[in-house]
């Protein structure tokens, strides 16, 4: 209860600065108890508060769902078609990427820096950081079928592609296993691919220091030998304040490492601001070794967090960031 001796003005006996904007309103709107009802609601936000941090990472989860239930609708609407037309998915992937970029622009404010340094035409090899949760690389991929007109194959974990209802979403946005001949093969075709060579580990393992998790991990720089491609490296600002993992702790690493399963809960969604940095592409030199050109893009994969993110990550910091500007004039962003 309030003390009826105290008062709105400044000194020993005046009432919190909420108190007193609570005795306001209900002089103003004429409502009685309404100290009671913001008690109230302070209370539910208290207790639901934890309860929303878990839910909101699968809110995009059921988003994906909700993206592959869109597909299936659209390739029975469009059966009779395919015989007649190569280009069955276009429509399908431009209202895919449509949608994922309106999530992008109002969840995230998202914005890439150095598309072009995505050629027009032509294969490149992107090696990204994986974060808890990759909802930047859709976004990247959105993008660049919007802005480009071209799709991006990725390499996935195997354990993707056990996910329930997950293979049509898969096909459609060309994820593959991965064996080394088959990214070799649709870098030589001209097309985009991406890899992760940090993964699932590095997913549930790295944290808000942003450390590389790559161990001695070297195959997608052969990749790029064997196909003579460039290799442009990406990084997501923030992208771990917006999802986090428990992957780090000692019960889920173990978890991970017996069964090669992500088992390690998630929390967040927090619609912290998302910039991806594309850096300059390495290109494709005879004389260099996979050991060497491995070593080489961690390095510019390092000097793009080091350049562009702050360490330790803080999500609430990435949250303001939303409501002012650090870029640079001229630095090219859609």
């Amino acid at each position: 209860m309030t003390n009826k001796n105290q008062s709105c003005g400044v000194g020993q006996d005046s009432m919190p600065s909420m108190t007193c904007l609570i005795h306001v309103l209900e002089a103003w709107f004429g409502v009685e108890h309404l100290e009671d009802y913001w008690n109230f609601a302070n209370y539910l936000l208290w207790v639901f508060t934890p309860l929303l941090l878990l839910i909101l990472p699968y809110f995009t989860i059921f988003l994906l769902y909700l993206t592959i239930v869109f597909l299936h609708i659209y390739k029975r609407k469009n059966m009779l078609k395919e015989a007649y037309s190569h280009n069955l998915w276009d429509g399908a992937r431009k209202t895919v990427a449509t949608l994922w970029d309106g999530h992008a622009a109002v969840w995230h404010g998202y914005e890439v820096h150095g598309m072009e340094k995505i050629p027009e035409e032509g294969p490149a090899l992107i090696i990204f950081y994986h974060g808890a949760f990759p909802i930047d690389f859709y976004y990247f991929m959105a993008k660049i079928f919007i802005h480009k007109g071209r799709t991006c194959r990725v390499v996935a974990d195997h354990f993707v592609f056990k996910i329930p209802g997950f293979s049509l979403l898969l096909d459609v946005f060309c994820a593959i296993r991965g064996p080394r001949e088959k990214c070799v093969e649709i870098l030589q075709s001209g097309h985009l691919l991406a890899i992760s060579p940090g993964g699932v580990r590095e997913a549930l393992m790295s944290d808000e220091t942003y450390n590389i998790v790559w161990g001695n991990r070297k195959g997608f720089a052969q990749v790029a030998i064997d196909a003579k491609v460039p290799i442009i490296p990406m990084f997501t600002q923030n992208i771990r304040e917006g999802f986090r993992s428990l992957g780090g702790t000692r019960l889920f690493r173990w978890l991970y490492e017996k069964f090669r399963y992500p088992f390690a809960p998630m929390y967040g969604g927090f619609p912290v601001k998302l910039r991806t940095y594309l850096g300059d592409p390495i290109p494709y030199d005879p004389k260099i070794t996979a050991e060497e050109l491995a070593e080489k893009t961690k390095d510019a994969l390092q000097a793009l967090i080091d350049k562009h993110q702050r360490i330790p990550g803080n999500i609430m910091g990435a949250l303001l960031e939303r409501f002012h500007n650090k870029q640079k004039i001229n630095q090219k962003t859609l």
